[in-house]
């Protein structure tokens, strides 16, 4: 299937169709450098990239044009002549890398921005701000400093130049998102997670690799019942035999089956990073790397890992397998093709978004509700049981059916990151009191019922609650007013006979998310009124 790459390149800016990964999109140079792979196993295929080096741009630098472009993932600007200061996004950025360095671009690096890293910033001497080292008020001003001639003359070309270069991006922009349904632009982030992403491989030491031992005669029950085992290589030469697989639903792999997979960036949040690998046997998987879970030593995190395995429900995602490290630890599980949830609802603008019809949405819905349910008895002794239930960790079978992932993290995360990485720290009682409960969990199973009815992303998934709507107050200020059937999605309000369900949903959703827990439902009660729902 040919998808759209749109080219800038010194001097004509062209637009081509070429084979690359689905719905790619980016912007690249052809003159000055080829654009380089990454991927985080040794012989992995590119993931992609955007270039724009080289290639003398100048005058203000801009990046929200750019953001129209749904799946830029990737984008290196540096080594040209962009100056002025950088101005704020006004909605959550879909880059997972951006590069600005060596131009001339001056003043305070955004809240915005601070995702990125300091290399992203670096050799622009008149930048300030987190996350540079120097103080805005260690900047020397250029304010009072005499005019060049020369420079004017040059500035005025370079406006020229920019001007008509924004013109030819923006017919090139329209041709590409014309035939696509506009939605609101605060909702048009596509990352699954809406941080910044870093390019990584995964490598076993020597060390490893030379003092690898033979699987343990310690076994414990698996999925079905069976022994845990060791990953499909048993070479005492390659050593990589520490791939633990705990679910045998798929053929046994090990960690050097990782390594040659093809492998393709996805996100990265709170705890860590998110891969997508395709093995040889044609088997897709996703591999978290998780960098926060310290908190258990090798025989505690073992524990827990085989306790996944052993999951058995039609809406909980259970690992395949993982890789114990010190530094880090590698989770394993089978690639849902459809994504998650955040992405249907948010990214998607083609049929997986526009089968989202009422019926599917209260099937997802009463199919969180159910997952969510198992997970509360099944680690009822946590202090929070899934402690991270959000849109981006449901992900769709291809039935539409939710499956839970990233669940009962808390008691593997570092205390120190648990408030980061767990979506059940942003509840109210948390932010106010430092304090979670199961009723935590409660609050995130609010906020995601009032997320798939009125189609809008939800302010409190991000770290400082700038974008988004903050569909709390929207949903309480509309019920109190007694407009509630103004809240749902136009995209299902035509569905006149289904209203009376959804605003039931609604009213659900309000009272799991009271900001005093004590006014909140209980977890049984909110899942028997949402089963309730026909």
């Amino acid at each position: 299937m040919a998808h759209h790459v749109l080219m800038l390149s010194n001097p004509k800016l062209t637009k081509t169709k070429t084979e690359h990964t689905p719905n790619e999109e980016y912007y690249s140079e052809n003159h000055c450098i080829s654009p380089g792979s990454g991927s985080f196993l040794p012989g992995a295929l590119p993931f992609p990239v955007s270039y724009g080096r080289c290639l003398g741009l100048s005058g203000p630098f801009n990046v929200e044009p750019l953001l129209k472009l749904r799946d830029l993932r990737t984008m290196s600007l540096v080594k040209n002549s962009f100056a002025g200061s950088i101005p704020p996004l006004k909605y959550p950025s879909i880059l997972l890398n951006l590069s600005l360095a060596n131009n001339n671009l001056e003043g305070e690096i955004p809240e915005s921005f601070s995702g990125f890293d300091s290399s992203t910033f670096e050799n622009n001497v008149g930048l300030c701000g987190p996350p540079l080292p120097t103080a805005c008020g260690d900047v020397p001003s250029t304010i009072g400093a005499p005019p060049s001639h020369g420079n004017s003359s040059k500035s005025k070309i370079a406006i020229i130049g920019i001007v008509t270069l924004i013109i030819l991006l923006f017919f090139a922009l329209v041709s590409i998102i014309s035939t696509k349904k506009k939605k609101e632009d605060e909702f048009s982030m596509l990352s699954k997670e809406p941080l910044r992403e870093e390019v990584v491989e995964v490598h076993v030491p020597e060390s490893t690799r030379r003092s690898s031992k033979p699987p343990s005669s310690e076994s414990s029950s698996s999925r079905k019942g069976g022994d845990s085992k060791r990953g499909s290589q048993h070479g005492s030469k390659g050593g990589m035999t520490d791939l633990i697989m705990i679910n045998d639903e798929k053929e046994p792999f090990g960690l050097q089956d990782l390594m040659k997979a093809a492998a393709e960036v996805l996100g990265n949040g709170g705890l860590g990073s998110a891969y997508k690998a395709v093995m040889a046997n044609g088997l897709g998987v996703v591999v978290k790397r998780m960098r926060e879970m310290n908190k258990l030593g090798k025989d505690g995190f073992d524990a827990e890992m085989k306790r996944f395995g052993k999951i058995k429900h039609p809406n909980i995602l259970t690992p395949l397998a993982y890789h114990f490290r010190r530094e880090e630890k590698l989770i394993v599980s089978e690639y849902m093709p459809k994504g998650s949830l955040l992405y249907v609802l948010h990214g998607d603008r083609g049929i997986i978004h526009a089968n989202l019809n009422w019926p599917t949405r209260l099937k997802i819905i009463q199919g969180i509700a159910r997952g969510l349910s198992f997970i509360h008895t099944e680690f009822s002794t946590y202090e929070v049981p899934h402690g991270n239930l959000k849109s981006s960790n449901v992900l769709l079978t291809e039935n539409y059916d939710p499956l839970l992932s990233d669940y009962a993290f808390q008691p593997l995360t570092n205390p120190t990151n648990v408030a980061q990485g767990l979506f059940a720290y942003k509840s109210p009682e948390y932010i106010q009191y430092q304090q979670v409960s199961p009723k935590s969990d409660v609050y995130c199973l609010g906020i995601i019922i009032l997320e798939i009815i009125t189609g809008k992303f939800p302010s409190q998934y991000l770290s400082n609650g700038k974008g988004g709507t903050d569909i709390v107050q929207w949903v309480q200020s509309s019920i109190s007013e007694n407009q509630m059937e103004e809240l749902i999605d136009p995209e299902i309000s035509n569905d006149t006979g289904s209203i009376n369900q959804m605003v039931q949903l609604l009213q659900i959703g309000a009272e799991c998310t009271e900001s005093n827990p004590d006014q909140r439902l209980q977890m049984k009660e909110a899942i028997r009124r949402i089963e309730e729902v026909q």
